[in-house]
């Protein structure tokens, strides 16, 4: 993947909510499907849905529902990033992955963790790191 100027940048806020789902949907199709070969489309939709799924059921968990949950999208020319803020405690999601990864049993068995293997299977790059006071999962799906 090469880094470079993104052809656009785009940012939504919202509240920690499962119902801010269909307008974190509805902004990604908006700004993204214009961009990016349509063969892509479902696998950046699910990898969002997912990510944004887990900030509100696991990292803000404990935290009111006024609490923002960031994303920004970036379209590079082979590339798509997509990162995703939120400002629960910290989380090791390479340890996470490789239990799911070694256990004996089909990963997509399992409800609760399904999503992280998908987001796993559909990106290039998938990392969960903390700055300051926020932890961001960054997503990047090369599209060539």
């Amino acid at each position: 993947m090469k880094d470079g100027q993104p052809i656009a940048e785009f940012q939504l806020q919202v509240k920690t909510d499962l119902k801010a789902l269909t307008q974190v949907s509805e902004w990604l199709e908006n700004i993204v499907l214009p961009l990016i070969p349509q063969d892509f489309w479902w696998q950046c939709s699910l990898i969002v849905n997912e990510g944004f799924t887990n900030a509100v059921r696991h990292a803000h968990q404990n935290l009111p529902s006024e609490t923002p949950i960031d994303l920004e999208v970036k379209v590079f020319a082979d590339d798509l990033e997509i990162r995703i803020w939120d400002r629960g405690q910290p989380f090791n999601l390479k340890a996470k992955l490789d239990s799911i990864i070694q256990e004996q049993r089909d990963p997509l068995d399992r409800e609760g963790e399904r999503g992280l293997v998908f987001m796993y299977k559909l990106t290039d790059k998938l990392c969960y790191i903390r700055t300051d006071d926020r932890n961001c999962l960054v997503m990047r799906k090369n599209l060539t």
